[in-house]
């Protein structure tokens, strides 16, 4: 399909990105859908939202849990309607800091409605700010690029990169690249090394990255490069292999996307974790074909909604058997999401930054900015015109 764990809300929502959590590939007629209908404002991937911008509402059913946690791991404390049909929080937010909302609602039936949405709130003025991924103190899987997106466009690229600095140890050769002017990521040549730590500095205090904008950030971010997995997943035969360190550890069937709906080919790094999430076609201009308000066990690959995930309303025997989504990688499940399922043991196994490489006779290449999928820039492009390499 094409269409968080907190990581990609904050790399995201910066972008003014419509990210709706949606997956243009589903499977058969679809499940039974709740009737609770919800309302969450602002809309996922949202920038410069007002500090008393957020209102959670439903209709045809009742709120059973609301979690708005900002990018400094901080729960915001709401208040639930006597009814449990509206939720708003309890202060005002912070300014210049990513947020993420989660809403979980149900109605008379008990069928559950989820949704999710990453957003950044406005800046003070004349200031800009860094939304970095991955998280401090986070450990990641090593195709993870450190992705940076600014709140406003930067003009004085020089400036800003002289700031900015991703440090590794043991030392490696790490180039960063630009797509556009409000994204700057970096990366070594080749995956990160198992074990490595990984040290982003930013000394944009006081830096004027566009003219009267000026930088507040002085801050380091540390996280750690986990073992070492990668998944292939082989169209073709319908099948995907999971090695970690090298080793095969599981052959897994899947269903990828049909003739008309094919998967994007390539190496795709897993942004964000869902332990169930709803997929709406029309955050994937696709009209009103499905709306799957708890599909379990997703892992988001791109920004436009190629995902892999679960999958409990087809029949099972389109796994390892046929290409019949429109664009996403589909592996067995069970509704509510067993423990015991191909799905589940994938996304347990998973950390974000593994790495997703699909290859097939028919699809077109993923874009190396459609997701944090840069590693499908060969390096020689990666780091033309690029700030200088740090170690």
């Amino acid at each position: 399909m094409h269409t968080a764990v907190r990581l990609w809300a904050r790399w995201a929502a910066a972008a003014g990105l419509v990210l709706l959590t949606g997956c243009t590939g589903l499977f058969g007629s679809g499940p039974p859908v709740s009737r609770a209908q919800l309302a969450v404002s602002p809309a996922d991937g949202a920038q410069g939202v007002a500090v008393d911008g957020v209102r959670v509402a439903v209709t045809e059913g009742r709120l059973l849990e609301v979690r708005l946690t900002s990018d400094k791991g901080a729960t915001v404390p709401g208040t639930l309607t006597g009814d449990a049909a509206g939720w708003t929080p309890d202060s005002r937010l912070d300014t210049a800091t990513a947020y993420t909302l989660d809403v979980i609602a149900e109605d008379a039936a008990g069928l559950r409605a989820v949704q999710h949405a990453g957003f950044a709130t406005v800046p003070p003025e004349h200031t800009f700010v860094a939304f970095f991924t991955p998280e401090d103190g986070s450990t990641v899987g090593v195709g993870m690029p450190v992705s940076l997106r600014f709140s406003r466009p930067v003009e004085n690229r020089a400036a800003v990169e002289g700031a900015v600095a991703v440090t590794a140890d043991p030392p490696l050769e790490i180039a960063g690249h630009w797509f556009g002017d409000q994204r700057l990521d970096f990366r070594p040549h080749g995956f990160w090394p198992p074990g490595t730590k990984v040290t982003l500095g930013l000394r944009l205090k006081g830096v004027e990255g566009a003219h009267g904008f000026l930088g507040t950030q002085q801050k380091d971010v540390h996280f750690t490069v986990g073992r070492s997995l990668i998944a292939t997943v082989d169209l073709d035969r319908h099948v995907m292999t999971v090695q970690q360190d090298g080793h095969l550890i599981r052959t897994l069937e899947v269903s990828g996307g049909s003739p008309e709906h094919t998967t994007y080919l390539g190496t795709m790094v897993v942004s964000e974790r869902f332990e169930e999430t709803r997929m709406n076609s029309e955050t994937v201009g696709l009209g009103d074909e499905y709306d799957i308000k708890d599909v379990p066990h997703a892992l988001r690959l791109t920004t436009s909604g190629t995902f892999v995930h679960g999958n409990y309303w087809s029949d099972r025997a389109v796994f390892g058997a046929a290409n019949t989504s429109h664009g996403c990688i589909g592996l067995a499940d069970s509704k509510g999401g067993s423990a015991n399922t191909p799905a589940a043991w994938l996304w347990r196994h998973t950390l974000v930054g593994d790495v997703i490489e699909v290859q097939g006779s028919h699809g077109d290449q993923v874009s190396p900015d459609n997701g944090l999928n840069g590693w499908n820039l060969p390096w020689a492009q990666w780091t033309v015109g690029r700030p200088a390499a740090v170690h």
